[in-house]
């Protein structure tokens, strides 16, 4: 009888999947049950798999094992499907660029979604050496949430990259998330102290990089830390992300509770504890908008699941009448 064995699934294109274990990277196949399986049930990068190894060929993919956390977002045809993106991150860190790349809005979707996950989202302001007002951006990022810690660095020259290694203990998972061109591999191999990942060039017309990751991918460092790259990604939907956007806008949730009205809008009426906060500036209006914008995808995704489902269904009834 082959032995059931563990390791880590880190890469994945298609159906075909690389196992590492104990230094080695199989190639693998999931088991046919796998294909009645839900979306949520097949591995991702990340994931932790029990597996037949097959010396010959193709190991066979068993089982997935517990998840500690698992990142997802919604695919971007609007179908309703979630793509699960990565498992088992500790900490997501969310990498943009003081160039044209930073932005305040994608910050928050990526806090929201790591945090929906159950990864701690730590914020990674890049190339500071390039900005005459790192402490305006670094201030203004710590808003987005009480849960996010920021930090400016330059991977050029050094700065703020100690600040980071407080992340990188052995056994530790770490998710590298933002655009093509934030500096993400440029980072990790600033902290490895070695060219552990590939890195690309800027345009120079408009700031954007070129893309040097075209799948998720992991990969482990000399201190046995665990990196886990994605493709760069300007935009990020909202989906099943209840609990991440309430952690993130956790201030509003709490004037909220202090208006009049439970079901108060924050419109027209009386007694509204947002609209009090907004006119003294505790809230700014940006911020307010912010929630509700995301807050309104995440339940739109929502409403088109369940108008999908009900068409699946309806389909299926449809098509068992017709064999009968």
């Amino acid at each position: 009888m082959n032995e059931e064995k563990r390791g880590r699934i880190s890469k994945i294109r298609k159906n075909s999947f690389i196992i590492t274990f104990e230094g080695r990277e199989l190639p693998a196949k999931p088991k046919g049950s796998f294909y009645d399986a839900a979306p949520d049930a097949w591995p991702v990068v990340g994931d932790t798999v029990s597996f037949v190894e097959n010396p010959a060929g193709d190991s066979v993919i068993l089982s997935v094992c517990e998840r500690k956390t698992l990142l997802a977002r919604p695919d971007q045809a609007k179908t309703g499907v979630m793509q699960y993106m990565v498992a088992n991150a500790d900490y997501c860190f969310i990498v943009t660029a003081l160039n044209e790349d930073y932005s305040f809005n994608r910050i928050a979707r990526y806090a929201s979604v790591a945090l929906s996950g159950g990864s701690m989202p730590v914020v990674i302001l890049t190339k500071s050496d390039l900005c005459n007002n790192v402490g305006r951006y670094v201030r203004e990022a710590e808003s987005v949430s009480d849960g996010v810690r920021v930090f400016a660095v330059s991977a050029k020259y050094g700065i703020g990259l100690d600040e980071l290694k407080q992340y990188f203990v052995p056994g530790t998972t770490i998710a590298l998330m933002g655009s093509s061109g934030a500096g993400k591999s440029t980072l990790i191999n600033a902290i490895a102290g070695e060219e552990v990942m590939q890195t690309g060039e800027i345009r120079s017309d408009d700031g954007k990089g070129r893309h040097t990751t075209t799948h998720r991918q992991m990969i482990r460092l000399p201190n046995d830390v665990w990196i886990i790259d994605t493709p760069g990604m300007r935009e990020i939907g909202m989906a099943d992300a209840d609990e991440g956007i309430d952690r993130t806008f956790s201030d509003i949730l709490a004037l909220e509770s202090q208006c009049r009205f439970r079901n108060c809008r924050h419109e027209t009426e009386p007694g509204c504890a947002v609209k009090a906060a907004i006119a003294s500036g505790k809230l700014s209006k940006e911020r307010f908008e912010l929630y509700k914008n995301l807050g309104k995808e995440n339940a739109d995704h929502r409403a088109r699941k369940k108008e999908i489902s009900k068409s699946v269904k309806a389909y299926k009834k449809s098509k068992s009448r017709t064999e009968e």
